[in-house]
């Protein structure tokens, strides 16, 4: 049975069931066509006084307003860039020549090694790493325990909106709270909480913040927020000519036009699909609310049915509360890859392996093989959850 979202989603209508949406959510229409209508007008750069370049500046304006508007801070604090994980090794390499040896960074280990490497990398300088241990099983991550590791040399707190292997989301504010109290900076990795809650960077008391929106029903593309007061006193490799407080300084060279309109597009999607047709911010609270609505159920039933089944080791938090519908688990005696594959040939897309999340899966003990992981966004429908258990029941 397809999705009732197969009408805005041209790839939903194959019936195949996507839950491996944690490596990149499918695109709607909107974002397509929206592409194509760039590509097929003019292909051009911005700044020059012709049409068609007036039409890309005037889009990547569109962009960098509207993305702040979807992180709930202003433009000049949105940098558009390749990937979140490009992002954040440059705000790493700038961080690199403002600490000093004996400097101190937490990361938490629920982390997807994207936030925590570029922070590994400062090691070679006498930046001493810190791991925040979760709990385990359930991978919670405790402000208490938080508030033991840092030290008036900590100047850096890296810590994700939500665990892209086992789900957990940590309270963000609450970290940042204790980072702050010690006059740390707090990077957070919003990339997989992004398509479930809207972010909010001024609420979680972000100093950085990167986010993906390929994963959020858009193209390849990773932005980056740095608040303000910042922006000018991070050292950049520039050209000479960008100033210091411009954001252009983290997005060297010419960037990704078309991806620009194609996230234009999967705004324009949630706002008008899920939103009500309401504009700005309040059309993206809205869609949230229905995404997390719509979500809500599939959480509960696909946590419930693999939690009780006998085949199954579940990993994460045992409860609706304080996670999102991402579900990391094991078949013991089947490899994770062999499980994916047989999900596969049942028409079910799932990951196998770490995933990137290589702290959380040494703490499971599961390196090297992983584990199976099912990830559903608000576009997924019980029958998807049916065939997923139904896949797992007819294991050999």
């Amino acid at each position: 049975m397809n999705s009732p979202f197969a009408s805005s989603f041209p790839a939903l209508r194959s019936g195949f069931s996507y839950l491996d949406n944690a490596a990149g959510a499918q695109v709607p229409s909107h974002c397509i066509d929206a592409i194509s209508q760039f590509l097929t007008t003019g292909s051009c750069n911005v700044g020059q006084p012709y049409a068609a370049s007036k039409v890309a500046t005037t889009l990547k304006a569109r962009a960098r307003a509207e993305t702040a508007e979807f992180l709930h801070c202003q433009p000049e604090e949105v940098m558009l860039g390749p990937s979140a994980t490009a992002f954040t090794f440059l705000v790493g390499r700038a961080l690199s020549r403002l600490f000093k040896p004996g400097d101190e960074v937490v990361i938490s280990e629920l982390e997807h090694e994207s936030n925590a490497a570029p922070w590994r990398a400062l090691e070679a300088q006498g930046v001493k790493v810190k791991t925040w241990r979760a709990r385990w099983p359930e991978g919670r991550l405790e402000a208490s325990d938080l508030r033991a590791l840092v030290t008036p040399r900590t100047r850096l707190v890296a810590v994700t909106a939500a665990a892209n292997s086992v789900g957990a989301t940590p309270d963000v504010a609450a970290a940042a709270e204790v980072a702050h109290g010690v006059g740390a900076w707090v990077f957070v990795d919003a990339v997989h909480s992004s398509p479930h809650h809207l972010p909010d960077v001024k609420a979680w008391g972000a100093d950085f913040a990167v986010f993906s929106p390929y994963k959020v029903f858009g193209p390849h593309l990773g932005c980056l927020y740095v608040r303000r007061e910042l922006l000018a006193g991070l050292p950049a490799d520039k050209l000479w000519f960008i100033p210091d407080d411009s954001p252009q300084k983290f997005e060297p060279g010419t960037t990704n036009h078309e991806g620009w309109a194609g996230w234009l597009g999967s705004l324009r999607y949630l706002r008008e699909e899920l939103g009500g047709g309401q504009p700005g911010r309040e059309g993206l609270v809205r869609a949230f609310q229905r995404i997390e609505g719509l979500e809500r159920p599939l959480l509960e039933t696909t946590l419930e049915r693999l939690s009780r089944h006998s085949c199954v080791t579940l990993y994460g938090p045992k409860e609706p509360t304080g996670r999102v519908a991402t579900f990391c688990f094991n078949v013991p005696g089947v490899s994770p890859r062999a499980v994916a594959e047989h999900l596969a040939a049942q028409d079910v897309g799932v990951a196998a392996g770490h995933y990137y999340a290589t702290l959380a899966a040494e703490a499971l003990g599961l390196m090297p093989d992983g584990a199976v992981r099912a990830s559903l966004l608000h576009y997924n429908t019980q029958a998807d959850v049916d065939r997923l258990l139904a896949g797992l029941d007819s294991l050999p």
